[in-house]
């Protein structure tokens, strides 16, 4: 099955986790490892693996509100900053909250952020968070409307913002090689790849892509919607023949000294 998706193993560095996606109420069975010189695996209904934590619905709940708990707990350190003979001015709050909490808030949110994909939850807990940081930069009171102290701080709607973040992730596929294995899974009409996966898009039929909820569509989206109208030595793109060239005297300017 790994070979099939392009995957090479080796087992000695090989970690194994008995991860438990039964909906029932009865307890599964241990797996037994000791034919294979391993232990008795315990089944679990959570899997961390490299910072990420799976629920066994894939709901991802578990993983915001560690990230959301974990920085919520750094914006009440930063408080100490404050302490200082001088303090720190609500700009230098907003760049503490911008370049120190988002991004470890939003870790990987390509996991749970995709199109059609239950995330009332996830911006909720990332709301409180962000309400807090908002708080916490201009030192405002707790009953302060929401939406004004988000304005105040120049901070924008997180869903706003993880949708600025996703398109821009989105268009990051153009940049890996053409060897790369997301490459052979997008459609062959928008992927430079010449070799095609068993299982990419292409075998799918539309019905079957409509049903799917993946990062992975969102960006054969992203690319079919950019991509084929821009041609980067179309005619009026040379010295000459742009528009304000053509049409000049259609354009007005007006200057004035500042």
């Amino acid at each position: 099955m790994l070979e099939k998706f392009g995957l090479i193993v080796k087992h000695f560095k090989t970690e194994v986790f008995h991860f438990n996606r039964s909906q029932g109420p009865f307890n599964p069975l241990s797996l037994n490892l000791s034919p294979i010189r391993g232990t008795v695996l315990q089944p679990k209904n959570i899997w961390k693996y490299l910072g990420f934590i799976f629920d066994k619905k894939l709901s991802f709940h578990q993983y915001v509100n560690f990230y959301s708990n974990k920085v919520m707990f750094m914006v009440k350190c930063m408080k100490i900053l404050s302490n200082s003979n001088q303090g720190i001015n609500p700009t230098q709050k907003y760049l503490l909250y911008r370049t120190c909490v988002l991004p470890i808030a939003l870790y990987r949110f390509q996991l749970w952020f995709y199109n059609r994909a239950p995330m009332s939850y996830h911006l909720k807990i990332l709301g409180k968070m962000q309400r807090r940081a908002a708080i916490w930069i201009l030192g405002a009171f707790k009953i302060s409307p929401l939406f004004g102290i988000k304005a105040i701080a120049g901070l924008i709607p997180i869903k706003l913002h993880l949708q600025k973040l996703g398109g821009r992730s989105q268009l990051h596929t153009y940049s890996l090689p053409p060897n790369h294995l997301i490459q052979s899974l997008m459609d062959s009409s928008q992927s430079i790849s010449t070799l095609q996966h068993s299982v990419s898009l292409d075998s799918l039929t539309s019905h079957q892509c409509s049903l799917i909820k993946s990062h992975l569509v969102n960006m054969v989206n992203r690319c079919n919607g950019i991509f084929p109208s821009f041609t980067p030595f179309y005619s009026e793109f040379s010295p000459s023949h742009t528009i304000i060239d053509n049409f000049s005297d259609q354009f007005l300017f007006n200057l004035h000294n500042k």
